[in-house]
């Protein structure tokens, strides 16, 4: 039988083919697998990374100067600045809500929002269902009254006294002065009101909005009656729920911020100074003689400041 060359070239092509096919393939499948996962999992990985994250964090917005509506009822102060320098921080997308003071925290653990920054004190009672981020100011207790009145911390039985509910200096009232006529508002405003028309006698304020307050036309007639109070709850921090890991990522962000100049830069924008140990030192120098210092479970002592 006679077999052509061109046959035989054929064949043994033909024979090649199917020996290279199934080699290619594989080899088509593993470079797919190479170049197809992995920037699959590289995109994942970018978009983890640039994703981020979205916090709702509420204030309560009648504590000038830290956290309070402008004329066009837009939130500003202290915390305000200092939030929005912690989310640029941690490069998170953050809305501030205004928020009942009353209902920051229930509604923190309602989950209506992620956080809460409003002058709140890190308290023992506080921390049994929160978790506080590291303290970020500290103040103290003054007590208010009308210019020339001799009312003072010691003079407060049946005194008719303001201060805002939930508060450390309303639960100071409470805790040493218990006989007065202590009345709780649910705002520092609505305290305010009451002082100024005349229907109690003096306030129990935190110093810093306390000494604020003095400072505008309605404060004006307004003065610090005797001895600042402070106490071992008077730092402040931001509230989360309890096990969040916000509280280390809002930590991370704040020591940042202490370390780059920006926490200077904006407690000194508005307290003068650019610590907040100098800070609270500021905000009370008019009228107080001495300080009152109240320890848990000790008696009231008083220190020269």
């Amino acid at each position: 039988m006679t077999i052509s060359m061109t046959s035989l070239m054929k064949s043994s092509m033909s024979k090649k083919a199917l020996w290279i096919a199934p080699l290619s393939a594989a080899m088509l499948m593993l470079a797919g697998c190479n170049n197809s996962s992995a920037p699959a999992e590289n995109a994942e990985a970018d978009t983890a990374t640039e994703a981020p994250m979205n916090i709702k964090i509420a204030t309560e917005s009648s504590y000038k100067p830290f956290s309070y509506t402008d004329a066009d009822g837009k939130l500003i102060g202290y915390e305000i600045e200092l939030v929005d320098a912690l989310c640029a921080q941690m490069k998170a997308e953050c809305e501030v809500i205004s928020q009942d003071w009353d209902g920051l925290i229930p509604g923190l653990n309602a989950q209506k929002f992620d956080a809460a920054i409003a002058g709140m004190s890190i308290t023992p009672e506080r921390k049994e269902v929160v978790d506080f981020s590291d303290p970020y100011f500290h103040s103290g207790i003054i007590l208010i009254g009308k210019k020339g009145d001799d009312l003072s911390v010691d003079s407060l039985k049946g005194q008719p006294i303001a201060s805002q509910r939930s508060t450390v200096a309303s639960q100071y009232l409470q805790d040493e002065h218990a006989d007065a006529d202590i009345k709780l508002y649910d705002t520092q405003d609505n305290a305010y009101l009451d002082l100024t028309s005349g229907r109690v006698r003096g306030m129990m304020s935190d110093k810093v909005t306390g000494t604020d307050w003095l400072k505008t036309e309605a404060g004006s007639g307004y003065e610090i009656k005797g001895q600042e109070i402070s106490s071992d709850d008077d730092a402040m921090g931001i509230a989360f729920r309890k096990g969040d890991p916000l509280v280390a990522k809002f930590n991370a962000a704040l020591a940042e911020l202490k370390d780059n100049g920006t926490y200077d830069q904006i407690t000194g924008s508005y307290f003068g100074t650019s610590s907040t140990a100098a800070a609270q030192k500021v905000v009370v120098t008019d009228g107080v003689d001495e300080v009152i210092v109240v320890e848990e479970d000790a008696p009231v002592e008083a220190a020269t400041n």
